[in-house]
């Protein structure tokens, strides 16, 4: 009987859909994983589902590991219960452990935004394990794999490297030890991009400020209140913001994203010279997208597509070498996807729908529409073409607006030019409305039916 491929899982941390050469971007350097994307299927329009905190990466990540939406992922959706929240949803099959009852040894380093039980439950083995959202790059608080699965505060210690390399290069040892027979899951989760955005020096050096292009769509401060003007991430850079400023973010994060893929590139080297790479199904995504200027945020506390938009490659044995998917898709329809591809069943809590016949050609659609949330504040609905995102204000009166924007994203890709006022789009502002509420009242979102805005 054939051995199963392995899974090799790179997952980064505020890398936004475009900022990779090869999505668009031609100022950042990635030629890694430019060049992973020439060598596999690149999807150009996927997206997380947004969350009911400031920090998205939780459920961004509950959602990929459960493979069911927004409010189902974690045990408690609730936004004021923050260990609940960070809990992944026991009552659903999780993605690890899943290929851990399947037989692969499933190995885990670098971040891990969720709780210590399902991690213990789902991971064979594991080193550098970090059980927190951000740190000083350079002092991660991280722990070595415990058998026992209890973790305790105590037994954590400080890297001795740069988080990226850290974990690049625990992922590189297990990749030069390994030596059993089952194949492995492999779960590389990284801190970068994420701020601080203090890159090693010879990267910072590679992005000047004042050769940095200001987005499109770039503003001193957001136009209204959209309920989350004040959070941690927009309070990084004073408003109004300046180019200057911007342009010193950007090149910062561009920094970061280059010395990511520089050590991504030392991972890939390692899987081929250790035969590996013939085997392996590689995947590369990031939780969330970020804003850095753009709209006049800096956040991802927001559903603009830079922040709701996330690069999504998966290269491997049999698979399409550079081939471009422009349906839209979601990252948490990677748990069914790496189960078709590796001969596993779906568990039935699955509620994601698998990438498999978009990578071979069987069809070209995937759904319709693609919706997310964030807090009691904002929603959003697009197919492809036409985007509505509706705000709230927050418990019915507190920060946030009454308001709706619409976008043709096929004429306006920069979300710039709001239609929703024009009378002329309203029919294209109720269809969309009445897509989105159906949505929200199937996932059971408490803000369905909450209010009818009027544009």
């Amino acid at each position: 009987m054939k051995k199963k491929p392995n899974i090799l899982f790179m997952i980064a941390d505020d890398h936004r859909f475009d900022a990779i050469r090869s999505f668009g971007d031609t100022t950042v350097q990635t030629p890694v994983l430019d060049g992973l994307a020439a060598q596999g299927v690149s999807f150009s329009r996927n997206h997380m589902m947004g969350g009911l905190s400031g920090a998205v990466c939780v459920p961004a990540r509950s959602c990929v590991h459960t493979g069911v939406n927004v409010l189902r992922a974690c045990k408690n959706p609730d936004m004021n219960d923050m260990p609940g929240m960070m809990t992944l949803n026991p009552e659903v099959a999780h993605l690890p452990e899943t290929f851990k009852h399947a037989g692969y040894h499933t190995y885990a380093t670098g971040k891990w935004h969720n709780d210590k039980k399902s991690f213990a439950n789902g991971f064979c083995g594991g080193a550098n394990i970090f059980f927190g959202g951000m740190s000083d790059h350079n002092r991660v608080p991280v722990q070595d794999f415990d058998p026992n699965g209890v973790y305790p505060k105590e037994a954590e210690y400080f890297g001795e490297s740069f988080s990226t390399e850290l974990f690049s290069n625990s992922a590189i040892r297990f990749l030069e030890t390994y030596d059993r027979e089952e194949p492995f899951f492999l779960y590389l989760a990284y801190t970068a991009p994420h701020d601080p955005r203090t890159a090693p020096e010879a990267y910072a050096d590679m992005y000047h400020p004042a050769d940095i292009p200001l987005p499109v769509n770039y503003m001193e401060q957001h136009p209204f209140d959209n309920g989350e003007l004040h959070v941690r991430d927009e309070k990084l850079e004073q408003s109004p913001r300046t180019p200057d400023a911007i342009r010193q973010h950007i090149a910062d994060y561009y920094a970061m994203i280059t010395h990511l893929d520089h050590n991504i590139g030392k991972v890939l080297e390692t899987l081929s010279s250790s035969g590996y790479a013939e085997d392996t199904i590689i995947v590369y995504t990031a939780d969330h997208g970020l804003a850095l200027g753009q709209h006049g945020l800096l956040g991802k506390q927001n559903l603009y597509d830079h922040s709701i938009r996330i690069p999504l490659i998966i290269s491997g044995p049999g698979l399409p070498a550079g081939k471009q998917v422009q349906a839209l898709t979601y990252t948490y329809d990677l748990f069914p996807t790496l189960c078709n591809l590796t001969g596993i069943d779906v568990p039935l809590t699955v509620e994601s729908r698998s990438l498999a016949p978009l990578i071979y050609g069987e069809t070209e659609k995937h759904r319709e529409f693609v919706c997310a949330i964030y807090k009691d504040l904002q929603r959003t609905v697009s197919n492809g073409e036409w985007k509505l995102i509706r705000y709230y204000r927050s418990g019915g009166g507190g920060a946030g607006s009454d308001k709706m924007q619409l976008f043709n994203l096929t004429e306006d890709p920069w979300e710039l030019r709001d239609l929703s006022g024009q009378s002329e789009y309203s029919g294209k502002v109720g269809d969309l409305s009445r897509v989105l509420n159906e949505w929200q009242t199937s996932i059971g979102d408490s803000l369905a039916n909450a209010l009818d805005i009027k544009p």
